[in-house]
């Protein structure tokens, strides 16, 4: 069976973005249009529909990082602030948009508050596997993505002894030898 683990990122949240915007009960806010996703970015986003790529990514996010908050979602969408002479400042991200992302997988079942901040529910986990099966099958379709899909299966069959190795790497702990000449 196929997870989220299994495929590249970029790809699940492409096919993750595609089913949001699908459906019909996830409407974009009348905002969108004109915001920025945080101070740190000069303009608004160009790319037609980024409002469901965004909400499919933090739906990924959120399944991966386990429960998490606004605010720990906020430092992860945030980048460097170019202050101009200044040196440059790591910037949050829009909090309004992120919440209005949780807000609308809330209403659709795919997240659920927790304690600890908020979790994926069993349908999102659903949704996310499916379109991580779709999207390797996306990639195994495409010519140019077939080394990487090899590489993938590869990686997820690889040799039981890959970590015995590295393991008994760590358990000699050695020091380190200086090539070259020595000093006098």
């Amino acid at each position: 069976m196929v997870s989220v683990y299994d495929v590249p990122g970029t790809e699940l949240i492409k096919e993750t973005a595609k089913e949001l915007k699908e459906n019909k009960s996830i409407q974009e806010p009348g905002y969108i249009n004109y915001v920025k996703t945080g101070a740190h970015r000069e303009r608004a986003p160009q790319q037609e529909g980024w409002y469901y790529n965004r909400m499919a990514s933090i739906l990924r996010r959120i399944f991966l990082d386990g429960p998490v908050g606004t605010e720990s979602l906020r430092t992860y969408y945030g980048g460097r602030k170019n202050r101009g002479r200044k040196p440059h400042r790591h910037v949050k991200a829009s909090g309004k948009i992120i919440r209005d992302c949780l807000q609308a997988l809330e209403k659709e079942g795919l997240v659920k508050k927790d304690k600890k901040g908020r979790v994926v529910t069993s349908k999102g986990i659903a949704l996310l596997n499916k379109n991580a099966k779709k999207a390797l099958e996306d990639l195994k379709e495409h010519p140019k993505q077939k080394k990487r899909v090899l590489t993938l299966a590869k990686e997820k069959t690889a040799s039981p002894d890959a970590g015995k190795k590295k393991a008994k790497r760590k358990e000699k702990n050695e020091p380190r030898r200086d090539k070259g000449k020595k000093n006098k």
